[in-house]
């Protein structure tokens, strides 16, 4: 198993602490890409690294936190080989990854609780993608060059 890639800005801090926790539980390793406080900060400047690794399959899937989920994400799917999908509910993380492929789960850290998250990760590392239909769908997600 690739080490899951997390990473977060001060925001999203606490509940990445809580997700670390979560994976060791689990026995699944993880490489951290930071922060590693609450000082503020900027959250590319820690998805983009995590971005990368994962494209370049060094790790993978991906989780990454911030205030809301929003900035984060954005910048990820910036990434031609990142599907990120912020979910604040286990149905939304089940639909992405069996619709969507998605290999990053955001979640916003000032909007759930550390239960919240449980069952999203729980749903997200649970399901599978469904391929079928919804393969050709994913195919065109990236620009084309």
């Amino acid at each position: 198993m690739k080490p899951i890639g997390i990473c977060s800005d001060h925001a999203g801090f606490p509940l990445k602490q809580h997700v670390k926790q979560w994976l060791e539980a689990k026995g699944w390793p993880y490489k951290d890409f930071g922060t590693y406080t609450e000082e503020s900060c900027d959250y590319p400047d820690y998805a983009h690294p995590m971005a990368r690794a994962i494209e370049a399959g060094e790790c993978g899937p991906g989780i990454a936190i911030c205030g809301s989920g929003q900035g984060i994400s954005m910048t990820l799917n910036k990434h031609q080989g990142i599907r990120a999908a912020l979910c604040w509910q286990p149905e939304l993380a089940a639909l992405s990854r069996q619709h969507n492929d998605a290999n990053v789960l955001c979640m916003p850290g000032r909007f759930i609780g550390n239960e919240q998250a449980d069952a999203i990760m729980e749903a997200f590392f649970g399901t599978g993608f469904e391929g079928g239909r919804h393969q050709r769908r994913v195919q065109k997600i990236p620009v084309s060059q």
